[in-house]
């Protein structure tokens, strides 16, 4: 069920109507600061992830042996 524009409208009056002008800002900063810091929780699942992909997907480097040095001339 999804609401329409009147349904939204009558929540938000009703909401108003029951704690006040006063109380109304702040709700509404505390409602904006929880889905930011949910944005930013799930953009971090989602570079994690991807990090962990790539290292996984990534070769691992050769590592090359070191060339022997000749052995000293003797006079």
């Amino acid at each position: 069920m999804r609401f329409g524009f009147w349904e939204i409208i009558v929540i938000l009056v009703l909401v108003f109507v029951l704690f006040g002008s006063a109380k109304f800002p702040s709700m509404m900063k505390n409602l904006a600061e929880g889905i930011n810091v949910f944005k930013k929780e799930m953009g971090n699942k989602k570079e994690a992830g991807k990090g962990k992909k790539e290292e996984a997907s990534e070769p691992k480097p050769v590592v090359k042996k070191a060339a022997k040095k000749p052995a000293a001339k003797k006079k």
